[in-house]
């Protein structure tokens, strides 16, 4: 299977290099080995997601560790100074003394990612200027002059690095920008393009909008949305439980770096960079997902069918699986603030579902995995 993903990713990629040429402003790009790893790992990981025989009952709890994740390094690469928790409580509707502008960036990427989701379900089958203008105009809501929100720009911008104030890159004129987004959106949106792997789509989307440099701020934060929006359109979803901005910012230096590197017009190393970072990110979630898997057997003996644990059921699970076994004392160790009864009951419901055993009647007795 890996062999025939390999052929069909040099087969696909070579068309789309023709076609992508053939619209925009002519980048080229090798696949390297490097990419074809990189798409392998992500398709590996995700048919491990999909067949996983234990998916928590907390599905919600991930992709909301997701979105926290997401508002926040989102935001945080473009210089918000909220700490992490605090972004999670802005974004659980607690106040937070902070910059007005900070706490307006974490709510208004909250309500990006609200939106691509929408239009996740409801499967659009274009991504158009007008939407683009709207993912703008929701990301720079009262921190953009409403003039510019949603607009394209009509003066000519650089982009600065922020500790030595060089200019590092000089986006197209003002007068151009209509024209690029149109033929932008005319190559995201032909058939042609479908038949490139949505990861590498994703990718080249994402450079091309930070290269158009569409409006005057926010165009990062957009092309990091729009690249997560081809990836769930193109059935990368993952159930949503992955974050590429958190790959981004833990080494913003990387990401900018190679961003410039695509400016010179070949892309490799920028989707060496990128798809290396969402086979990262797809990783650490089947890692999470194993982890409170057992293993091809356990799938079997449930007929196939998903085995849905709470919360604390999934704490019990990964505390068992890390240290061998659980005994009473260790309750209060494993789940705070919950009775003991509680978590008897818990287990009681994980010995029924035959995920683990009791071993020994006294209170020296231990729970250990099946």
């Amino acid at each position: 299977m890996a062999q025939a993903i390999i052929i069909l990713a040099i087969r696909v990629v070579r068309f789309a290099i023709r076609d992508y040429n053939y619209r925009m402003q002519s980048p080229s790009f090798i696949i390297t080995n490097k990419i074809l790893s990189s798409i392998s790992k992500i398709e590996a990981a995700e048919e491990v997601i999909k067949h996983a025989p234990l998916l928590p009952l907390w599905e919600k709890q991930f992709k909301e560790d997701a979105v926290v994740r997401a508002v926040y390094h989102g935001t945080h690469l473009e210089g918000n100074q909220l700490q992490k928790d605090e972004a999670k409580d802005v974004l659980m509707g607690k106040d937070v003394v902070a910059r007005p502008r900070d706490i307006q960036e974490i709510i208004n990427y909250r309500k990006v990612i609200e939106l691509i989701d929408e239009e996740v379900r409801k499967k659009i089958e274009n991504i158009t200027e007008p939407f683009i203008k709207k993912v703008h105009r929701i990301i720079v809501t009262k921190v953009l002059d409403e003039a510019m929100s949603g607009e394209y720009r009509t003066k000519q911008v650089v982009v600065k690095n922020s500790q030595t104030g060089e200019v590092t890159f000089t986006p197209p004129s003002a007068i151009d920008v209509p024209f690029l987004m149109r033929e932008f959106t005319y190559w995201l949106n032909r058939d042609s393009t479908t038949e490139l792997h949505p990861v590498l789509k994703a990718g080249i989307a994402h450079r091309e909008l930070v290269r158009i440099h569409p409006f005057v701020d926010g165009n990062g934060r957009v092309a990091r949305v729009l690249a997560t929006l081809i990836m769930l359109l193109g059935g990368y979803d993952i159930r949503r439980f992955f974050s590429l901005e958190e790959y981004y910012d833990k080494d913003s230096h990387s990401y900018y770096e190679n961003l410039q590197k695509a400016s010179a017009g070949d892309l490799t190393a920028w989707l060496e960079y990128f798809t290396w970072g969402a086979a990262i990110e797809f990783d650490k979630v089947k890692e999470k997902v194993l982890k409170l898997s057992r293993d091809v057997k356990m799938k079997e003996r449930f007929g196939g069918k998903q085995i849905y644990l709470n919360d604390r059921q999934v704490k019990l699970v990964e505390y068992i699986q890390e240290v061998g076994y659980l005994q009473n004392q260790s309750f209060g160790t494993v789940i705070q603030d919950v009775s003991e009864d509680t978590i008897l009951r818990d287990i009681q419901d994980l010995i029924k579902k035959d995920l683990i055993k009791k071993v020994g009647s006294t209170k020296a007795a231990r729970y250990v995995m099946v």
